[in-house]
């Protein structure tokens, strides 16, 4: 069958795909836990700079930062005498992984500050220091509760992989861009990546229900 032909060339760029959406959720999980807690730190300059970096990427299109990191940045570079120019992996995981830990930082924010106020005074009246409450009181109890917001983050993160395409990195878009303009088999290849990219959402939706599951076996084994 014809479409059976399409798949290898589709299968490198799903593995593409993998790749970058593996990397920039991983990354964007830091970056949601650095820019979360930074919004609730208690030195005004680090809240101000998570509060400004949070709500600039949400408030800016990804499609935008991505050809503003791979296109924009080099020239800036170039003023500047400093040689600025991203790999396109490079510049789509950065892209990406900055977008989500935007997102992501509001999902961490909102988590912490749902702990009771209680628990935290109590923690202080046994003298405990701000990291022990941090690490023994809060993230446990903060943690479980972020999982299936973060769940939500990391497939839609997987499905704007696709955006890479647009600065020549060979993803499964670009591959079945490509198959496409010479093929000109239009629903044959919209149908496999639409199925290619469910599949690999439904995959990912079952690693983040493992990884939840697994966390709140962590919080009731702590408690």
């Amino acid at each position: 069958m014809e479409w059976l032909d399409y798949l290898p060339p589709l299968m490198k760029g799903a593995w593409v795909t993998v790749q970058l959406a593996v990397y920039s959720t991983v990354l964007g999980g830091i970056f949601s836990f650095a820019f979360g807690m930074g919004k609730l730190a208690s030195n005004r300059a680090l809240r101000a700079f998570s509060i400004a970096v949070i709500e600039f990427f949400r408030g800016t299109s990804l499609l935008v930062q991505l050809f503003w990191l791979y296109f924009a940045l080099p020239l800036l570079g170039q003023s500047l005498g400093v040689d600025l120019r991203l790999p396109p992996v490079l510049a789509g995981v950065l892209a990406l992984s900055l977008n989500i830990g935007a997102y992501g930082a509001e999902v961490v924010r909102g988590a912490l500050q749902a702990v009771p106020r209680e628990q935290t005074e109590a923690a202080q009246a046994l003298d405990f220091t701000p990291r022990q409450i941090l690490w023994r009181i809060r993230l446990p109890q903060a943690v479980p509760e972020m999982m299936p917001s973060f769940g939500n983050l990391a497939v839609q993160n997987l499905k704007d992989t696709a955006l890479v395409s647009l600065v020549g990195l060979s993803d499964l878009a670009f591959r079945a861009e490509q198959i496409r303009n010479i093929t000109q088999d239009n629903t044959t290849i919209y149908t496999l990546l639409l199925l290619m990219y469910f599949g690999m959402a439904l995959v990912l939706t079952l690693c983040m229900k493992l990884l939840e599951r697994s966390v709140g076996r962590w919080r009731s084994g702590g408690t």
